[in-house]
Order: C-alpha cells, then sequence, then structure tokens
C-alpha cells in the first residue's frame, strides 16, 4: 500500500512452498515473523492464515511467555495485499463476523491474547500493517520507519481494529488526524504522541524487542498478567469506574498468595533494594 511504482503486491509465486510466517524460539521468548520481503510484507489470505496459525502455536507454547513480531527483510509490513484484493480474493461474504477473533484480513488483528506481544518496527508500519503493530501490547519503532493510515488513499477501510485501538491508545483526536488524512507518521512523532513506546536505531529493532521482551519474561509472571488484563479491561470492556475498580480487585486478589508474600518475603531479605533489578525473577 505504499506510493512506490517499484512494489508489486502480487503473491509472491512460491508463497506455496515457503513459510510465509517464520517462528523461532529463543528461551522464553518466540518471534514470530511475516517474510514476504519481496512485497514488503504485505499479508494476502495465505500469510494472513499462517499469523493465525503462528500465534496460536504461541499461545500454547507454555514456555514462551512473551512474542515479538516482526517483519523479515527490513519492512514491518505495509498492509493487505491489494492485488489480492483486486483479485477478489478476500471479498464481504468471505469475511467472518468479529466474534470469529481469528479470522480478519491480517490474521489475528481481532484478538487479545493471554500474553505480551511486542512488535519490533522497521521500515514501514502502514495500513493493515500497523493494525498488526495495534494488535501488539508494545511497539519498538526504528528512528527511520514509517507509520500510517495508507490506505485512505484507495477507500480501503480499517477493518482490523484499526479504528476500535487507535483511539484508546492515543486519544480520539490524535487517531482522526491519522484515520483521516493518512498521512506518514514518524517515528519521533509516534512516540511522542504514543503510538510509538520506544524509539531505536535502524537496525536493532528487533534485537531490541527481544532484549525487551526477555526482560518482561524475568518478572513473576500471574501477577504482571493480571495487572495486563485488568488494563485491557478498563480500556475496552469496562462499564463503569466501580466495574473497573472490581476487576483489579478480583484479578489481583489471586496472585497475592502465590507471588506477592513470596515477593514481599524476598524484599524483605534483602532483593531488589534501592530499585535494582538484578535477583528478580519470576522463580518465587
Amino acid at each position: 500500500m505504499l506510493p512506490n511504482k517499484h512494489l508489486s503486491t502480487t503473491p509472491s509465486s512460491d508463497s506455496h512452498e515457503k513459510e510465509l510466517v517464520v517462528t523461532e524460539q529463543l528461551g522464553n521468548v518466540m518471534t514470530i515473523g511475516i517474510n514476504r520481503p519481496e512485497v514488503r510484507n504485505c499479508v494476502n489470505p495465505a500469510t494472513a492464515t499462517q499469523l493465525v496459525s503462528a500465534f496460536h502455536k504461541f499461545e500454547q507454547t507454555e514456555d514462551a511467555l512473551v512474542a515479538v513480531l516482526h517483519g523479515k527483510g527490513g519492512c514491518f509490513s505495509a498492509g493487505f495485499d491489494l492485488k489480492a484484493l483486486s483479485g477478489k480474493q478476500l471479498v464481504p461474504d468471505s469475511y467472518t463476523e468479529p466474534k470469529d477473533g481469528d479470522n480478519a484480513g491480517m490474521g489475528p488483528t481481532r484478538r487479545v491474547f493471554s500474553k505480551p506481544v511486542i512488535a519490533a518496527i522497521d521500515g514501514y508500519a502502514v495500513a493493515g500493517g500497523l493494525e498488526l503493530a495495534l494488535m501488539c501490547d508494545l511497539r519498538v519503532v526504528e528512528e527511520n520507519a514509517v507509520m500510517g493510515v495508507f490506505c485512505r488513499r484507495w477507500g480501503v477501510p480499517l477493518i482490523d481494529g484499526g479504528t476500535v485501538r487507535l483511539p484508546a491508545l492515543i486519544g480520539l483526536s490524535r487517531a482522526l488526524d491519522l484515520v483521516l488524512t493518512g498521512r506518514p507518521v514518524s517515528a519521533k512523532e509516534a512516540l511522542d504522541m504514543g503510538l510509538a513506546n520506544r524509539v531505536v536505531a535502524t537496525g536493532t529493532a528487533l534485537g531490541q524487542a527481544i532484549q525487551l521482551a526477555n526482560s518482561i519474561a524475568k518478572f513473576p509472571q500471574a501477577c504482571m498478567l493480571a495487572d495486563r488484563a485488568s488494563c485491557y479491561n478498563t480500556a475496552y470492556d469496562a462499564q463503569s469506574r466501580v466495574d473497573a475498580f472490581q476487576h483489579e480487585w478480583t484479578q489481583g486478589l489471586k496472585v497475592i498468595q502465590s507471588e506477592a508474600v513470596p515477593g514481599a518475603t524476598r524484599f524483605a531479605k534483602g532483593a531488589g533494594r534501592h530499585g535494582s533489578f538484578s535477583n528478580i525473577n519470576s522463580k518465587l
């Protein structure tokens, strides 16, 4: 979906012979890489299906505590493959209702995963690629990366969660600026508006995201996941402030005995003093 005459969004001729999505587990971190670099990782239906499978694998792998989503070959994702759309590989009659969280045009974009996911963004994260980035908990963005609703120019709507997640992340006014204009957003501006969580040097997003993932994986997991679930509930599901407080309380109670008391005991014995993160791990 990029203004580049050299960009072809035709599905690759070897799409049935190679992995369109590649996973690798590095300790407690699973990387999920979109593998269509010849078309700047545009997602066609086959790629979307493999993304769903990759994230299902992540969810089912007990010792994979954090995932890192990235694009192979220097580009996160330029969105849905417009050649596939023009060829009617995705038509309204084949698009499933939102109740089916897995089946969206870009793959698993309607889901909230049970464990954290970090986007490692280089090159372009635009149109549906932006929606993939918004699906993630955190976004590590290279300094020369570009984000935006580039599908605005072609009359392609945001139907993979973009109009739901973008206002929740950066506020309605800023979201409307991006949605209505389709303009490019630099890494610096993305950081300023809260769209990016980290801006890193060119060529380092994947490594920095893996490092961040490893730091998250070291924490007591039940407590971290309870707090994470409460944040999502407050942002999307809570019917009132009292409802949000109740959910936070209910989730928190579950981990008081299992993690909070042992953690407080370890602190009392000298661990983690003066804000140190050394000797902090999830095995309480």
